[in-house]
């Protein structure tokens, strides 16, 4: 059986699944290779987040997954006092919420390897034009979020990755690296364009890669169509069948 990858994350996670999403990607680079589960929610907030991890990491589980990626910070960052203050999660306690997402991968596998991705940067520019492109002239002044305030989460995210022994990205600095990055990362200031979902899936494999995950490593999980005896079949995957399980 396929190794398995988990995604756990907001709407950055659940949209990574869309045509040329992150998740896509890491899903074509380990095709037959590991199963690459997205597991997002879009609008969730670590403080919701916590309800699922039963759910989704059942500690009596036989098969772990081989690596989770945990992207949130996007939502809990949201301003308190305005229009998706409901999302908003004070920082020692996103911090406090991360931590009890390691601890519980940790307990499921020890093996287990854990990136923490942080929240990318805001553009407020790009939030503010997408909301009058809603609501047009009801439309609030005030962006629900700031980059200041979600580069305060971001390393509050490090922060606790480097506490807690774990790997993690830095999304926030990584993309403010790049000229334009607001445009050219964010469509509507936030959510992540084909460029955006670009830097996530490389900064993702580089981090796999470094721990030992790389694809090209990985055996097939049957045998490549070329290694198949076309005058007895059979025997290509008797003598493939340890091989199956990665």
């Amino acid at each position: 059986m396929r190794e398995n990858i988990v995604l756990f994350g907001d709407s950055l996670t659940e949209q990574s699944f869309r045509v040329n999403g992150w998740g896509a990607s890491l899903a074509n680079t380990y095709s037959r290779k590991a199963d690459i589960l997205v597991r997002g929610y879009g609008g969730y907030n670590t403080r919701w987040a916590l309800f699922l991890l039963h759910h989704l990491f059942p500690l009596e589980s036989t098969k772990p997954p081989l690596a989770t990626a945990i992207f949130f910070g996007a939502n809990d960052s949201a301003l308190s006092g305005r229009t998706s203050e409901r999302q908003h999660v004070p920082i020692q306690e996103y911090k406090h919420n991360l931590q009890k997402m390691v601890l519980r991968l940790k307990s499921c596998s020890p093996t287990m390897l854990i990136v923490l991705i942080t929240p990318p940067p805001v553009c407020e520019e790009g939030r503010r034009a997408y909301a009058i492109s809603l609501y047009g002239n009801n439309a609030r002044e005030l962006s629900e979020r700031t980059n200041e305030v979600t580069g305060q989460y971001a390393n509050t995210c490090v922060e606790m990755a480097k506490e807690m022994g774990v790997a993690y990205i830095n999304l926030w600095s990584k993309m403010q690296e790049t000229e334009g990055w607001q445009k050219k990362f964010l469509w509507d200031g936030l959510h992540l364009t084909p460029d955006g979902n670009a830097v996530v899936f490389q900064e993702v494999i580089k981090v796999f890669n470094e721990a030992g995950l790389s694809a090209d490593k990985m055996p097939y999980d049957f045998p490549h169509h070329s290694k198949i005896d076309d005058k007895n079949p059979g025997s290509s995957f008797q003598q493939n069948v340890c091989d199956a399980s990665l």
